[in-house]
């Protein structure tokens, strides 16, 4: 395995028929020569709970890094109960579901509160999901909390609500994960960020290394080809190489496009 394993996102889950007529998650992490893949085990706006999947055996057996997705809609952080406690039901079975293909972990978003709530209560509301968890014997693999580009009242858009989310549950083992194209949105100094972010955290499990069609502060969360956007290459490779951690493309482009970025991004960091 290289020293900065390399993957691509490859899929919206079982009944994705690209991902289907493509041969699965490891055809497709071959095709690209990557080190990782990155999945939805469901239709990312969906509550359904994930079900066995076929290649369950080949994902656990193969070197391929595994890091599943959590549904984009889902949001433990939120003051409606409506949205909040099917969420924390939610999380678990896709934590549980993702530990059965031997993943790295499990990524979701930081959510947020209304314009009305006081983010405070979402930040307990995020230590409450936890330690309900606890309850039944804890997360099976590492939750990483993921920042978002928008949002005022959101959990891990700015820097200081960041720091006052890992104050919540950093002691139950959340990791984090830093996308690029998020940050820059968000108005973060990509030069310092990884320092920025690990003096919070006290950790970065994963980069979305992503580049960004949107000027920076911008609060627009669209995603460009590494070497296509507002983002110098140059700083995104030294996101990389300071995060010193699996790294996941979440880019535009079909398997040649990212094939070529893997190549890139190996050659930079000299793995």
């Amino acid at each position: 395995m290289a020293r900065h394993p390399i993957g691509v996102h490859v899929g919206r889950g079982l009944t994705d028929e690209n991902e289907l007529e493509g041969g699965g998650p490891l055809a497709r992490a071959a095709e690209m020569d990557a080190d990782g893949v990155q999945v939805f085990l469901t239709d990312p706006q969906s509550y359904k709970n994930p079900q066995p999947r076929p290649d369950q055996a080949d994902l656990l057996a193969s070197d391929v890094v595994v890091v599943v997705h959590a549904p984009y809609m889902l949001n433990v952080a939120t003051t409606n109960n409506r949205i909040r406690v099917p969420g924390r039901k939610l999380l678990a079975a896709h934590a549980t579901a993702a530990a059965a293909l031997g993943a790295l972990g499990l990524v979701v978003h930081g959510g947020h509160v209304l314009a009305e709530d006081d983010p405070a209560v979402g930040v307990d509301n995020w230590r409450k999901t936890f330690a309900y968890q606890e309850k039944d014997g804890g997360f099976p693999l590492p939750v990483l909390i993921e920042n978002t580009a928008g949002g005022g009242n959101a959990m891990a858009r700015d820097l200081d609500a960041l720091d006052r989310l890992f104050d919540a549950v950093g002691g139950f083992g959340a990791g984090f994960v830093l996308d690029t194209c998020h940050a820059w949105a968000a108005g973060w100094d990509l030069a310092t960020v990884v320092d920025d972010v690990r003096a919070r955290t006290g950790r970065i499990d994963l980069v979305h290394l992503n580049n960004s069609r949107d000027p920076h502060g911008s609060s627009r969360d669209r995603h460009a080809p590494l070497a296509d956007g507002e983002i110098p290459l140059e700083l995104l490779v030294e996101v990389a190489r300071a995060a010193d951690c699996p790294i996941v493309l979440e880019t535009p482009g079909d398997a040649a496009a990212h094939a070529e970025e893997i190549a890139l991004l190996r050659s930079a960091l000299g793995g």
